[in-house]
């Protein structure tokens, strides 16, 4: 038995390409209901500096000190949370900071 034609352009029409238009274009993340989202790669390198900082933060014998410094990484790390490039830029501060400590103790 043959479709008729009417029939067979509707069942066409129905079907969506599998292909870009534009092979160049950037592959779409789906949207999250949190809002924007950063990468894994950045998420965990973020991560990352923020644990070796406060690993770094044990070494400071006043505890008053030391707490303070803990709170202050949490506040700076929660107030710049939707920067991208903070983590290379922060990693090279707390570098610094650190060896001036080293050198100061």
């Amino acid at each position: 038995m043959r479709t008729p034609p009417l029939r067979t352009y509707l069942l066409l029409s129905n079907i969506t390409p599998t292909t870009r238009s534009h092979s160049s274009a950037k592959p779409r993340r789906p949207s999250s209901k949190l809002g924007p989202t950063v990468s894994l790669d950045h998420r965990s390198k973020a991560i990352s500096l923020y644990r070796r900082i406060l690993r770094d933060c044990r070494r400071i014998p006043d505890a008053g000190s030391r707490e303070e410094t803990r709170r202050f990484v949490r506040d700076d790390f929660e107030r710049n949370r939707g920067v991208t490039d903070l983590v290379k830029r922060s990693g090279k501060e707390w570098k610094g900071i650190s060896l001036e400590y080293d050198v100061l103790s």
